[in-house]
């Protein structure tokens, strides 16, 4: 690690330049002291003894796995959660050592669970038993797990059928300590489901507190999602778990307002053509011109993570904040602008998407939402993190 340390009018980014290993010219800026912001939004509408997880799988939606967990940690979360074994072992590995929860744990990585102290899911019969077997020969007791219960959103968890059979399986063994049991609401942010929402919690409570009278002791419930912190603040319960919130996006318009943006995809122009009226533009020739026109490639396409849907002038991107359409089909690497009128050259910078155009509007325009967007910018593209 290389500490390159002044005010950017020194525009030390040339020697960092010098020193990268990624040079790709498609770059993922995170700003983590909008990530910082973001939080303490969310920590402000907690209540006074509600704790705080934080969803950093899928790449911390797509912003960094190891940046985005250290800052949390630093910010004293309480809980850190992945979707797999693997992404949690990278964690631990970078130093992070808050507790983490496994969403989707598999039989084949339970040993790199116990060995790098990751709590698992358990979320059906199944995988309870599996996980119990690995463990008792192991001579492992009181591990750590989680209890998802299936509320009505019908992915992962425990049914209401399946309650009796899971305390009896608690109650003959030794090898686990329940962290916590939750559940997922299927529509937290809509206000047209609210009646669905209620019913959610309450199937959820009743079955949580049956959990804890045959146990013997209490664990972590909790229910709320994102948009539930806000919208149903009271299933706030004992923990909250926040996910797409902290990156500045899919929030309620209320919440929305007083988010910051914490990514800006940015790449540059590549190449600049004049196309005479007739001529055709990209892969099968999906876009000909009605006029003379300017057009520019740019250093991204749909392998990068820019969907393809946005070809031939559904799609925009900002140059000097002005709105260039796509032209013809997007390619695997590259994509085509109109940029007839403006001002360009070769070389200059391109937003596809940040503070002036949100990765909100993007993925109305892809008909999409911004998690795919976000999920979906690939690993070659280098991500590079401010914090003033």
């Amino acid at each position: 690690t290389i500490l390159l340390k002044g005010a950017r009018v020194f525009e030390f980014e040339q020697i960092s330049h010098l020193l990268e290993e990624k040079t790709h010219q498609t770059v993922l800026e995170v700003n983590l002291n909008a990530v910082t912001h973001n939080l303490n939004v969310y920590k402000q509408m907690l209540g006074p003894t509600v704790k705080l997880m934080a969803m950093v799988k899928a790449f911390s939606y797509g912003s960094g796995s190891f940046e985005i967990a250290n800052l949390l940690q630093f910010h004293h979360v309480d809980y850190l959660a992945v979707a797999y074994t693997d992404e949690g072992v990278e964690l631990r590995k970078a130093g992070i050592t808050l507790p983490i929860m496994v969403m989707n744990a598999e039989e084949v990585n339970f040993d790199m669970l116990v060995a790098y102290n990751l709590e698992p899911e358990l979320f059906s019969l199944g995988i309870l038993n599996n996980f119990e077997a690995y463990l008792k020969q192991a001579g492992i007791t009181h591990f750590p797990v989680h209890l998802k219960l299936d509320t009505g959103m019908h992915r992962l968890g425990f049914e209401e059928k399946d309650i009796d059979a899971l305390c009896n399986a608690l109650v003959a063994t030794q090898v686990f300590k329940v962290q916590s049991v939750f559940s997922h609401l299927a529509a937290s942010d809509s206000a047209r489901h609210d009646d669905f929402t209620k019913a959610q919690a309450a199937s959820f409570l009743k079955n949580s507190k049956k959990i804890k009278s045959i146990i013997g002791y209490s664990f972590i419930c909790h229910i709320a999602n994102t948009a539930a912190i806000y919208r149903h603040k009271n299933l706030q319960l004992d923990m909250v778990r926040l996910g797409i919130g902290l990156y500045g996006a899919g929030a309620d318009e209320f919440v929305k307002q007083q988010l910051k943006n914490v990514t800006t995809l940015k790449t540059t122009i590549s190449q600049i053509k004049k196309i005479n009226q007739g001529e055709s533009i990209g892969y099968g020739r999906r876009a000909v011109a009605d006029a003379d026109m300017v057009i520019a490639t740019v250093r991204i396409g749909y392998a990068d993570g820019y969907p393809r849907i946005l070809s031939n002038g559904i799609g925009k991107m900002l140059i000097n904040d002005i709105p260039a359409p796509v032209v013809g089909n997007i390619c695997m690497d590259m994509t085509m602008l109109d940029v007839t009128g403006l001002n360009v050259q070769e070389g200059d910078e391109v937003i596809v998407f940040g503070r002036n155009l949100t990765v909100n509007k993007l993925a109305a325009l892809a008909n999409t939402i911004p998690y795919e967007i976000l999920t979906g910018i690939s690993q070659r593209v280098k991500r590079v993190y401010f914090e003033e």
